[in-house]
């Protein structure tokens, strides 16, 4: 099993270490519910080292991008990141994945750390064009610093003005001693804050500096679970879980980042899937009264014929409601729609609501 570069500190610090995605990984430090709080109301930062991260170069890196991505990474300047997906020639999604423009012909990749070695093979593939690759994932390391007092408390490490940064926008500069780090105005928890990029070498000083700066404002390091029911809240798609290798784009309401103003993997299959229309859709749903749905949960309509099943589900820390997302048949797919979730032996009434489910 693989560790991340803090992997001894997060042990040093407490946390439940468990096996995720071939790492080992702090999944809690205090509780689920403490974490979770103290991202929205406050700051927390995560280890995210494990995920992984691809360098594009050359003149034909914008080619290669926007022949194996879903969005249109022409669109992107120096400076901006755009939420993308891998299309498979089946009609599913090899990853989902982050897109920055670094350089005007270098752009970084950042996929999910489960499907590291799959989406190289994948990309490698597809790179007739001969852009130059490289697969730096064992050798960076990813810090994120999320919370509305974010900006606040980590100010006093760089000379960027961090308030300054747009949305899905980030700045190459000095960070806690550090130069020449990626500071990224994005994040996965809905709340605000940044993402670092930084060197192995480097990630331990930046962790120290990070809680340090952050002491004041009530900093704590924050585990997975709560990551997890951080952007369930917000209704951000995981791999593995909402989306993969079966789910189309336009199943799983991505057709945002599905742009065919271009040609990429499948194009033509999911133009066409586009102007037909799906059989099914993910949707948003909420428990009426008690119960908490769980991954594989079947979804029924009022009949009690199975229509579905969850994808993602949890027990809200903000609204206090059990909350998920599954796909069901296109016909039961609209707003406010009643159904059905049977939790063990019990069916439990829910209805199919608007994301996000938290609202700040």
């Amino acid at each position: 099993m693989k560790t991340t570069a803090l992997s001894a500190i997060h042990e040093a610090l407490g946390a439940k270490m468990v096996p995720f995605a071939g790492f080992n990984m702090p999944v809690q430090y205090e509780g689920v519910t403490i974490e979770h709080e103290t991202v929205r109301n406050g700051v927390g930062v995560f280890d995210v080292s494990h995920m992984g991260e691809f360098l594009v170069e050359g003149p034909e890196a914008l080619a290669l991008i926007q022949s194996v991505s879903s969005n249109d990474a022409s669109k992107l300047s120096v400076g901006k990141a755009q939420y993308s997906c891998l299309p498979n020639n089946d009609g599913g999604i090899v990853d989902d994945l982050i897109i920055y423009q670094i350089k005007e012909e270098t752009y970084l990749l950042v996929v999910n750390a489960s499907n590291i070695e799959k989406d190289w093979d994948w990309i490698t593939s597809k790179n007739h064009m001969g852009a130059t690759l490289s697969n730096l994932s064992d050798t960076y390391a990813l810090l994120a610093i999320q919370g509305p007092k974010a900006v606040a408390a980590m100010q006093t490490l760089t000379a960027q003005d961090l308030a300054t940064i747009p949305y899905y926008n980030f700045v190459v500069g000095d960070f806690a001693g550090v130069p020449h780090v990626i500071i990224s105005a994005t994040g996965y928890t809905g709340s605000g804050g940044f993402e670092i990029y930084c060197k192995n070498s480097e990630v331990e000083q930046i962790w120290n500096a990070v809680l340090k700066a952050g002491t004041s404002f009530g900093i704590k390091p924050i585990g997975l679970a709560a990551r997890d029911t951080l952007r369930l809240e917000m209704g951000y798609c995981l791999y593995g879980n909402d989306i993969d290798d079966t789910t189309s784009p336009l199943e799983a309401g991505l057709g945002w980042v599905t742009k065919f103003n271009k040609t990429f993997t499948n194009s033509e299959a999911l133009a066409l899937q586009k102007a037909n229309g799906v059989t099914r859709k993910l949707v948003s749903f909420q428990i009426e009264g008690r119960g908490i749905p769980r991954n594989g949960y079947t979804i029924l309509d009022a009949e009690g014929h199975a229509i579905g099943k969850v994808t993602s589900g949890t027990m809200s820390p903000s609204t206090g409601k059990g909350i998920g997302l599954g796909y069901v048949a296109i016909a039961h797919a609209k707003l406010n729609t009643p159904i059905w979730i049977q939790i063990r032996k019990k069916i439990v009434p829910a209805t199919i609501v608007k994301l996000p489910f938290y609202k700040a």
